[in-house]
């Protein structure tokens, strides 16, 4: 089990020792994170979730926001949260465990509180934070400032509302008895939260290497995820370390490709047509990457100060295995941290500000109407072998940042062979609008491709929480081991135990 806080772990170990499936854990373990990061995911928010192992063919479940009835988009960017019913939807078609005991970990949470993180307290003090608590005293001290680290946070409005759905079930949030102060929030209405359903389809898929890549399907960028992946391997990524100036230009010429596919390709599926056979078909990736001239990749920056460039990488991620060989990729969000400091706080917790998408990527394509979804940046993702088995479960927070998050880790541990710590360790960097941003000083190699590229550079600090955070879980089926990395630009962690017979210790 990996997740984005150590609370949240437990909860899901405790599920999976209790003889629970990877989708039982899944769904406690992400309950458990909107109790302990009420600023990155949560009932106001949606997800996605990638399903693979013990023989079914994998299966992928959207779950995020949509428009009103009205087609109208509110100041907030609130669109109805899909959190409740996807994991309602999932755990119905493959959880073996009673709902009510999968919320007992986070009701206990919430109501008994837990000492607060170095990165929440951050969080409360950062950004969208201040605004988002303002009035709201659990989350301040008796001297009326936020919370500061190890002070311990309660928060029984949430506890409240989610012995309601652990009693009541998923429905009361919808039609039933939360759904009365959800229907005060602009933007939503009872028509629309009864009309709402997730979405259940394939994942995308693709040869990257000796494997086979899934990622979420559109509008998630899973497969623009896995066109970047193609063309790097094209590019001869494989033969440059994560920090020299090779990697940096193979994976920026990469990004710049799928980049430009998102934005001129990706809408909501009901009504766009997105060519996934055609952005994941390796000879045709590969025939771009020939075509790529370096000289011409230049882009100068149109920002006076560079990092107003790249914003900060918000979500959550959590990947489970079980005993079983069963695999869970999931990715839950508000979008923004807090959702955006404009949106509504309701029953205990914050709603989403996910219909800002529709500015932030607009296109022909990505066009608000009611009940549309709006292309966004969530990618869990799975690492499948020859024989169809999951080998690595992946994803991480991060915004825009998500797709360069992910292709560096897999890039080095896909295609490079290093161990999944060291892929999770190497230095990330992303370019957005003419700036490279970094996480360290850059070598003087990448210095001057940074000068012939036109570019600026903005090398980024820790708590600015770029970069995101991998939850990630790999799977060795010759010796039924299970081991994870630990990502140190948050929080999160994993566990393993012996629960079956595809498990180990580590």
């Amino acid at each position: 089990m990996a997740a984005a806080h150590p609370e949240a772990v437990d909860a899901g170990m405790e599920i999976l020792q209790d003889g629970g499936s990877a989708v039982d854990a899944a769904v406690a373990a992400a309950f458990a994170v909107a109790v302990v990061e009420p600023y990155a995911s949560g009932i106001g928010g949606g997800g996605s979730t990638i399903l693979a192992g013990h023989g079914d063919d994998p299966v992928s479940y959207d779950y995020r926001e949509v428009v009103a009835e009205d087609g109208e988009i509110p100041e907030s960017g609130t669109g109805v949260p899909g959190f409740v019913a996807g994991l309602a939807r999932i755990h119905d078609e493959h959880g073996d465990m009673a709902w009510q005991d999968l919320l007992d970990p986070a009701v206990e949470l919430a109501d008994e509180g837990f000492p607060v993180s170095d990165f929440l307290a951050l969080r409360l003090r950062s950004d969208a934070g201040p605004a988002s608590i303002e009035g709201l005293d659990h989350f301040h001290g008796s001297s009326g400032d936020p919370l500061a680290a190890g002070d311990r946070l309660v928060q029984e409005d949430l506890a409240e509302t989610m012995r309601t759905l652990a009693q009541d079930g998923p429905e009361s949030f919808y039609s039933g008895g939360l759904t009365e102060e959800l229907t005060s929030v602009d933007g939503l209405d009872a028509e629309t939260l009864t009309a709402y359903a997730p979405t259940r389809t394939d994942p995308v898929g693709g040869p990257v290497g000796e494997h086979t890549l899934l990622s979420a399907a559109p509008p998630l960028p899973g497969a623009a995820l896995i066109q970047q992946m193609q063309i790097a391997e094209s590019l001869g990524i494989a033969d440059h370390a994560p920090d020299s100036a090779g990697h940096v230009d193979r994976l920026t010429r990469a990004w710049t490709t799928a980049d430009e596919s998102v934005d001129q390709l990706f809408g909501d599926p009901d009504v766009v047509d997105v060519p996934t056979d055609r952005l994941t078909d390796p000879e045709r990736n590969a025939a771009l990457a020939e075509e790529m001239d370096p000289a011409g990749m230049t882009s100068p920056t149109t920002q006076t100060d560079p990092s107003s460039a790249v914003t900060a990488g918000n979500t959550t991620h959590l990947t489970v295995v079980d005993g079983d060989g069963a695999t869970v990729s999931m990715t839950n969000t508000l979008t923004s941290f807090w959702g955006g400091g404009e949106s509504e706080y309701v029953d205990g917790y914050f709603l989403n500000n996910q219909l800002s998408r529709f500015a932030t990527q607009d296109s022909d394509a990505n066009q608000p109407a009611a009940g549309r979804q709006s292309v966004s940046w969530s990618a869990p993702s799975m690492v499948l072998d020859d024989d169809g088995r999951p080998v690595l479960g992946l994803g991480s927070p991060g915004g825009h940042q998500i797709p360069n998050i992910l292709t560096s880790v897999l890039a080095s541990w896909g295609l490079r062979g290093t161990s999944l710590q060291e892929a999770v360790d190497a230095p990330r960097h992303h370019l957005e609008e003419g700036v490279l941003a970094v996480e360290e000083e850059p070598s003087d190699a990448v210095e001057t491709l940074i000068s012939e590229r036109n570019w600026d550079l903005w090398v980024t600090e820790r708590e600015e929480a770029i970069f995101g955070s991998v939850q990630a879980l790999e799977i060795d089926h010759e010796t039924g081991r299970i081991s994870g990395a630990e990502d140190s630009r948050r929080e999160g962690g994993f566990a393993v135990a012996d629960v079956g017979s595809a498990t180990g210790t580590g």
